[in-house]
């Protein structure tokens, strides 16, 4: 879905753009984040709306149901034949929003993870990866004061960007840590 998007992150982090067009293309992908957010909560709206509509749904083929066996219990033909031509099409339309709940759920999944994915990306490459300043990538330690030509004026600037590091991963494990957990809880049917 965002194809594009990873694209252009992997060749962000890769170091394949160069330092001038960093900073631009930094700022469009946090607005296609917040977009892409966006289209989360979209998508989590239409889950919603379409569980509840399956409820009415299913409340509704079950007082049609009772209807035909009150009808069936006095021998009322006429209004058990209407009642059962009535009960086929609700049952077929819940069927439907089952089906289509299902894949609702299915391309929020897979929605979530892509832009946790981003996301993921997007902290790498705020953090300078793939710019030239880290030697190592996500993970490594942050370059010397005097690799970066700094004096002992900018002493405490390692220190800085070594705590901005440990932060940045430790978000990044976290938002793992819950992508694991809701992929369990759904699977657990929670």
């Amino acid at each position: 879905m965002f194809e594009d998007i990873r694209r252009a992150f992997e060749s962000l982090l890769n170091g394949e753009v160069p330092a001038t067009e960093r900073r631009g293309m930094l700022s469009e992908m946090r607005e296609t984040l917040v977009r892409a957010r966006l289209a989360v909560d979209d998508l989590r709206s239409g889950v919603v709306a379409t569980r509840e509509r399956l409820v009415q749904e299913q409340q509704e083929l079950a007082t049609i149901s009772r209807r035909k066996t009150l009808a069936e219990g006095i021998g009322d033909t006429e209004t058990v034949t209407v009642a059962a031509r009535f009960e086929s099409h609700q049952a077929e339309r819940v069927l439907v929003l089952d089906r289509k709940l299902e894949a609702q759920e299915g391309e929020l999944a897979l929605v979530e993870r892509e832009v946790d994915e981003m996301k993921a990306q997007f902290r790498a490459a705020s953090a300078g990866v793939g710019s030239g300043l880290r030697e190592g990538g996500i993970g490594s330690a942050p370059l010397s004061d005097q690799a970066l030509g700094l004096d002992d004026r900018g002493a405490g600037l390692a220190q800085e960007l070594g705590a901005m590091d440990r932060q940045r991963r430790r978000e990044t494990s976290d938002a793992d840590a819950d992508a694991r957990l809701a992929a369990l809880k759904k699977r657990m049917g929670l």
